[in-house]
């Protein structure tokens, strides 16, 4: 596809997202020039990072509304860029933030807004597959429209450095914000666990109801600290109030992407699997062997997980000792 793909840089206080290098990847497949939209003072610092993914210019944006990230100031900036660059198609990134913003900025243009696709296809027409209902099913559509509107689904792109990167330049867009766009802005943060968290592990442990009490997650929480992972769970252990709601992987959870997934005891519910399918390798633990998760994972062990985890973390543990 001709023309320029503008990608928004998703971060936090300069801290870029990771999921910015898999919009980036994307855009690199649609032809044409690839450039970046920076939101933010903090941002400025991102030139090198953005180039080594094929961006060749980096639009930077300053202003007094956007010393944090506030989806109503972030979306009027996209909408001004559109306006101002003119690009042929604008990508996100497929998270929470990202399809918040791109929302408020179709709003705003009174433009299509296409979120979570998972692959892009030139031609005559703009098309794309994405998701739809919660994962459980994949949809073919085109979309008609002088600027096309997309972000890009989380995990659904491996995200790949340009080959050789860029050597991108920047330049400062300016854009007129009304100060009343701050009444929803980030004002702080609460940190709620140092180092790995549920979505960068690169090993989860996860329970459903199967674990049977909050009790029951000990032999969960040896595995994971053995494996140096982290423990989620299912929508169904945070209702009965066994695990808080921040270890929850799912729709309406965190959706994690680690090489091993273990889940015990999870019948695998579509809203589960939507959080967990960008996993590597599943190995699911249940007693039953038509369980959805069972029949989705690459590995299972038919059998009672308050016997078959803590014999995984003893074997683990002898092959080290020896």
């Amino acid at each position: 596809m001709s023309g320029t793909t503008l990608v928004v840089v998703e971060h936090d206080r300069g801290s870029i997202s990771p999921a910015t290098f898999e919009a980036l990847t994307a855009a690199r497949a649609l032809g044409g020039s690839v450039e970046a939209l920076s939101i933010g003072a903090a941002a400025d610092q991102l030139t090198a990072e953005l180039a080594a993914y094929g961006v060749t210019n980096v639009h930077q944006v300053h202003g007094d509304v956007l010393a944090d990230y506030g989806p109503e100031a972030w979306g009027e900036v996209v909408a001004q860029a559109v306006r101002a660059l003119s690009p042929a198609v604008v990508l996100a990134t497929g998270t929470d933030r990202g399809n918040e913003v791109m929302a408020q900025a179709a709003a705003r243009l009174d433009l299509p807004f296409s979120a979570n696709c998972i692959e892009f296809r030139s031609g005559e027409q703009f098309k794309m597959t994405r998701i739809r209902w919660g994962g459980s099913l994949l949809e073919d559509a085109s979309m008609t429209a002088d600027v096309k509107l997309a972000s890009v689904a989380h995990h659904a792109v491996d995200p790949t450095p340009a080959d050789p990167p860029g050597a991108a330049t920047t330049s400062v867009l300016s854009v007129s914000l009304d100060p009343t766009l701050a009444r929803s802005i980030v004002k702080g943060r609460v940190e709620r666990q140092a180092g790995v968290t549920l979505s960068t592990s690169p090993v989860v442990v996860g329970g459903g109801r199967g674990v049977g009490s909050a009790d029951g997650f000990a032999v969960l929480d040896e595995l994971a600290e053995e494996l140096g992972g982290v423990v989620g769970c299912s929508r169904a252990v945070t209702n009965n109030g066994w695990r808080s709601h921040t270890a929850q992987v799912g729709q309406t959870g965190t959706r994690i992407a680690p090489d091993v997934y273990f889940a015990c005891g999870i019948s695998g519910a579509i809203q589960h699997w939507v959080g967990a399918m960008a996993s590597k390798n599943i190995i699911a633990v249940n007693t039953d062997q038509d369980a959805n998760m069972v029949t989705k994972a690459g590995y299972a062990v038919i059998g009672d997980l308050h016997q078959v985890v803590p014999a995984i973390t003893a074997e683990i543990r002898r092959r080290r000792a020896g």
